[in-house]
C-alpha cells in the first residue's frame, strides 16, 4: 500500500475540484453552523455562571472580586458578541482563530483561579474536572465541518495544559510537589506527571481522531452537495420525471432496459420556421426559438407532461410514460388547448413588437409504447418508441394538409373524456382519412383549425 493509498484510506477519496455552486452551499451551512456553535458557548457560559455561584467559595463577602467572576463576565460577553454577528451573517472566517483559541483559555483559566479561590496549592487546579469542558469545546468546532479549527482548539487545549503543569511544577523550585506514587497522587495535591502527560494525549488523539474523521465527513459532504446540485441541473436538461428516475436509481442506469407503457404522446411543431430563420440573424433565429419553447414547455409539464426531446422547431413530449399515470390522455388533450392558447397570445405578443405572426401544429396520439434508456456507455438518453409516438408524428404531419392547427384520433379523444377531460367545444369527426405514412385509414378530431 503506497503513501496515497494510505492517505485516501485515512482520510477517504478526494472530492476533486469543488465547483463554485457546491462551495456555496457548504459556506451557506457553515454559517448556520456558526449560529449554533455560538449558541451552544451562551449555554456553556450560562453553566458555567450557575455553577460558580451555588459552588462554596473562600470569598464570599466579595466574589465578584474573584478572577471566576471577570472571567464569566467577559466570556458572556463575548459569546453574546459572537452570536450577534454569526445570526446577522457578519462572523469572518479570521474572526474564528482567536475565538477558538479564548475558547480554550477561558477554560484553562477557571481551571487555574480554582487554587487561588480554595486557598490551595497550584496543583489543587490539576484535580479540577472542569478539564471535561475543553472536549466540548473542541467537538462544537466539528459542527463547522473544518477541520483546521479542530486541530487550532486541541492543539491550543493541549499546550495551554502544558503551560499550566509548568506553572504548578514550577511554582516553588524547592518543592515541585512531583510523584511517581499513584496513590498519593489521587489523595494529595501532588503531581503525577505521567497523569497530566495522559491527558495531554488524550486531547490530542480526540483532536485528531475528530479531525480525520471531519475530513472524511466534508469529502463525503463536497460529493453529496456536488452530486445534488448536479441532480437539479439536470432537471434542466431532463424532464423533471427523467431527472427523478436518474437520481433515484439504485442501479446504475443502462441502456437495453426498457418498460412497457400506455400514455400520450404529444408534438408540437414550430410552422414555417424555416422561412422566419432565413430573414432573421443567428441571433434572432434562436432568440425566437428559445422564447417559444420557454412558451410551450410549462403549458406541457403543468399537464403532467414530460419533455422527451427537442426536434430543432419541434417538441416531443409524453404524458404517462416517465411516471404512470390514470389520466394521460385527458391531460395531453389539456395540454393541446392550452398550447393553442399560448401560441395565439405569443402571436399577438409579436404583432404587438412589430415581428412576423407565427403557427404552430400539435398532435396527440395515444397507446402502447416502449420506455427506456437507448445509447451506449458514454452518452445515453431516456426516449420513447412505439404505434403511439409514429402514429403522433405523421398526425402532426397531417396537419399541414388540412390547415388545422391541432388534430388526434376520434378513439384518442373519447379515451381522454372518459378520464375526465372536458373539450372546451364539440369537435365533429372526420372519418376515413388516410394520413401519410399510415398504413390505415384513421378517424380523426380536429381540436383546433
Amino acid at each position: 500500500m503506497n503513501w496515497q493509498r494510505l492517505k485516501n484510506f485515512v482520510l477517504g477519496e478526494p472530492s476533486g475540484a469543488v465547483p463554485e455552486r457546491v462551495r456555496t452551499v457548504i459556506q451557506a451551512q457553515q454559517a448556520d453552523s456558526e449560529s449554533l456553535i455560538a449558541g451552544f458557548q451562551l449555554i456553556i457560559v450560562i453553566i458555567f455562571g450557575a455553577l460558580y455561584t451555588i459552588s462554596p467559595k473562600t470569598h464570599m463577602h466579595q466574589p465578584w472580586l474573584t478572577p471566576v467572576f471577570f472571567v464569566l463576565i467577559f466570556y458572556f460577553l463575548f459569546t453574546v458578541f459572537r452570536l450577534v454577528l454569526a445570526l446577522t451573517g457578519k462572523l469572518k472566517g479570521w474572526f474564528l482563530y482567536p475565538a477558538v483559541v479564548l475558547d480554550v483559555v477561558m477554560v484553562i483559566v477557571l481551571i487555574w483561579s480554582f487554587h487561588w479561590q480554595y486557598n490551595q496549592p497550584p496543583a489543587f487546579s490539576l484535580k479540577a474536572p472542569t478539564l471535561l469542558y475543553v472536549f466540548i469545546f473542541i467537538a462544537l468546532r466539528a459542527l463547522r465541518f473544518e477541520p483546521r479549527y479542530v486541530l487550532l482548539c486541541g492543539g491550543a487545549a493541549a499546550l495551554c495544559w502544558v503551560g499550566l503543569v509548568l506553572f504548578v511544577v514550577m511554582d516553588n523550585p524547592l518543592d515541585p510537589m512531583t510523584t511517581r506514587d499513584y496513590v498519593v497522587y489521587m489523595t494529595s495535591n501532588s503531581v503525577l506527571l505521567g497523569a497530566e502527560f495522559d491527558k495531554i494525549i488524550t486531547i490530542l488523539v480526540v483532536t485528531l481522531i475528530i479531525a480525520v474523521a471531519l475530513v472524511r465527513a466534508r469529502r463525503l459532504l463536497e460529493r453529496s452537495v456536488a452530486e445534488h446540485s448536479a441532480a437539479q441541473e439536470l432537471s434542466r436538461f431532463f424532464s423533471p420525471e427523467i431527472a427523478d428516475q436518474i437520481t433515484k436509481s439504485e442501479n446504475r442506469i443502462k441502456a437495453g432496459h426498457g418498460e412497457e407503457r400506455v400514455s400520450a404522446i404529444l408534438t408540437v411543431d414550430l410552422r414555417n420556421s424555416t422561412g422566419l430563420s432565413n430573414r432573421m440573424s443567428p441571433d434572432g433565429v434562436i432568440g425566437m426559438l428559445t422564447e417559444y419553447q420557454s412558451r410551450m414547455v410549462p403549458v406541457i409539464q403543468q399537464n403532467g407532461g414530460a419533455i422527451d426531446k427537442f426536434l430543432g422547431d419541434g417538441i416531443l413530449a409524453h404524458f404517462g410514460a416517465a411516471v404512470e399515470s390514470e389520466t394521460f390522455a385527458a391531460d395531453a388533450m389539456r395540454a393541446a388547448d392550452e398550447l393553442i392558447v399560448a401560441a395565439d397570445q405569443w402571436s399577438l405578443d409579436r404583432k404587438a413588437a412589430g415581428g412576423e405572426p407565427i403557427k404552430i401544429g400539435i398532435s396527440v396520439g395515444c397507446g402502447r409504447i416502449i420506455f427506456g434508456a437507448v445509447g451506449d456507455h458514454s452518452r445515453l438518453e431516456y426516449t420513447c418508441i412505439g404505434e403511439a409516438v409514429n402514429v403522433a408524428v405523421k398526425l402532426e404531419k397531417y396537419n399541414s394538409i388540412a390547415n388545422c392547427r391541432s388534430v388526434t384520433t376520434v378513439e384518442d379523444y373519447e379515451l381522454a373524456r372518459r378520464q375526465g377531460y372536458g373539450p372546451p367545444a364539440e369537435r365533429t369527426p372526420i372519418l376515413n382519412v388516410q394520413i401519410p405514412g399510415v398504413d390505415y385509414p384513421q378517424d380523426i378530431i380536429v381540436l383546433s383549425s
